[in-house]
């Protein structure tokens, strides 16, 4: 049995120092790091950084042509405890010089939302769903 769970999500990055610079700029803590690859504590996963080449390489696969910056398909998401928190976090996340790419609204489903991005192009949601509970990880 395959045990359901995400350990790490890496974010292969062409410029590991500002993309460090970011997540730093933000107040996450940076765990375990070298001077070739970033990890940030979060409530739950890590949030690793690694070089876009390198991490291809490992892979055994070729890196994506051109610049970053585009929407990748994937979105990352941050769940806060209360609704004004959406608001606050995208505060945050623009004064440490992230792109906001939706306002904070009240969304369809009954709670808050807002979308930003990293300065590679990472989009992240946060969001307040009513009734959500965290446990002490996160």
């Amino acid at each position: 049995m395959i045990p359901a769970r995400v350990s790490i999500v890496t974010l292969g990055v062409r410029d590991l120092a500002s993309m460090r610079a970011f997540y730093r700029g933000l107040g996450w803590h940076e765990g375990i790091s070298t001077e070739g690859f970033a990890a940030f504590n979060t409530g739950g996963a890590v949030l690793a950084l690694f070089p876009l080449d390198d991490l291809a390489r490992d892979a055994n696969t070729a890196a994506p042509p051109g610049e970053s910056g585009g929407f990748k398909g994937v979105t990352l998401a941050l769940n806060v405890e209360e609704k004004a928190q959406v608001d606050e976090v995208i505060a945050e996340v623009r004064a440490a010089g992230g792109r906001v790419a939706k306002e904070p609204i009240d969304a369809v489903w009954g709670g808050r939302s807002a979308y930003f991005s990293d300065p590679e192009g990472n989009l992240w949601e946060v969001a307040w769903m009513p009734g959500s509970s965290f446990d002490e990880p996160g």
